[in-house]
């Protein structure tokens, strides 16, 4: 889980909040270990903690791998579903569009081989052979999935996995429900993924910082950028703190879908911009599996898309490219 931290854009004591306008601040846990925090500017000093920890929940049990009762571990079970919520569908069109439109790199089914090298719920480290990896390929594939209005079924013992885009969702819908609460300032973040509208507590655009993957988050030091964002979402992945070490290699989160095998590449860290986060989320893990060169050309061919790549070079020093939509968003970057 990457830490993105929010970041005032000046110091309260010398910035007012807006007359009659009172920020208040929520935060919790929610799929079962990922923390959250919602900031909103409120006129009548609303409490919406209550609603959104409602959310939050029912989200929980529609979409975690954890909760034995979800509709999600109920198709994994049963590899059919009709679904019990309105949260299914959504996520599944959205789950096609881009496992179409990156050719497969990003894609849910793809937890087999995330639970078979020991990211998944169970979480022990692992070594598979070749033959089991070929086996686990053989349930990946999320164009084997059949969905309609109603239902969503597979022939094969596929394994639906939403964690590269439920996060985003989630902040998508809570981005939602303060927006038809006629809330138009605020700040919602969940395991990193952000949605910002409107102005922060000292009436500027909210910023956002982007971790350093050279740096640990208690260096104090972690950041490698910061960036302020207009009513946009922003969402990262990376393979710099989700790993193991095991007989002096280092296996990193991110398997790929094509190879069965975790990613071996010179992209460290990807932060896409999108306008709802889930879209954020889901194309920052096809980052990931991409690589840096692909990456940039998926940015440049999708105009409704930004980047802030962070790369090591040849000498392993890190370098970064930002697109040309969010360059003049960079506050601070690394030099």
């Amino acid at each position: 889980m990457l830490a993105i931290l929010l970041l005032t854009a000046c110091d309260n004591n010398q910035e007012k909040t807006p007359d009659a306008l009172t920020y208040l601040k929520i935060s919790g846990i929610t799929f079962g270990v990922v923390p959250y925090q919602v900031t909103y500017g409120s006129m009548d000093k609303r409490d919406l903690s209550a609603p959104i920890d409602s959310i939050l929940s029912a989200l929980n049990g529609s979409l975690s791998t954890y909760v034995p009762q979800s509709e999600i571990s109920t198709f994994n079970q049963q590899h059919e579903l009709t679904y019990s919520s309105t949260f299914f569908l959504p996520i599944l069109k959205a789950s096609q569009e881009i496992y179409q439109i990156t050719a497969g790199a990003y894609d849910p089914t793809v937890g087999p081989l995330v639970n078979l090298w020991g990211f998944g719920p169970g979480k022990e480290d692992a070594l598979p052979d070749s033959t089991d990896i070929q086996n686990a390929l053989q349930r990946v594939g999320f164009d084997k999935i059949e969905f309609n209005e109603s239902a969503v079924s597979t022939q094969y013992d596929q394994y639906l996995d939403f964690s590269a885009i439920a996060k985003g969702y989630a902040v998508d819908i809570v981005a939602e429900y303060l927006t038809g609460e006629g809330i138009i300032n605020f700040y919602v973040e969940i395991g990193g993924e952000v949605r910002c509208a409107g102005k922060n507590p000292s009436d500027k655009i909210w910023r956002t910082g982007i971790s350093d993957p050279q740096l640990s988050s208690d260096s104090g030091k972690e950041l490698a950028a910061i960036v302020t964002i207009e009513n946009k979402s922003i969402a990262t992945s990376g393979n710099y703190r989700n790993f193991y070490i095991k007989d002096g290699k280092k296996y990193a989160h991110t398997i790929s879908p094509f190879t069965g095998y975790p990613v071996q590449h010179s992209l460290l860290s990807a932060s896409v911009f999108a306008d709802d986060c889930m879209t954020a989320d889901a194309y920052a893990t096809a980052f990931m599996v991409l690589g840096l060169e692909p990456s940039i050309q998926l940015v440049n061919a999708n105009p409704s898309l930004d980047a802030h790549l962070i790369y090591a070079d040849e000498e392993g020093k890190l370098q970064s490219f930002t697109s040309e939509g969010i360059q003049s968003a960079m506050v601070r970057e690394r030099r």
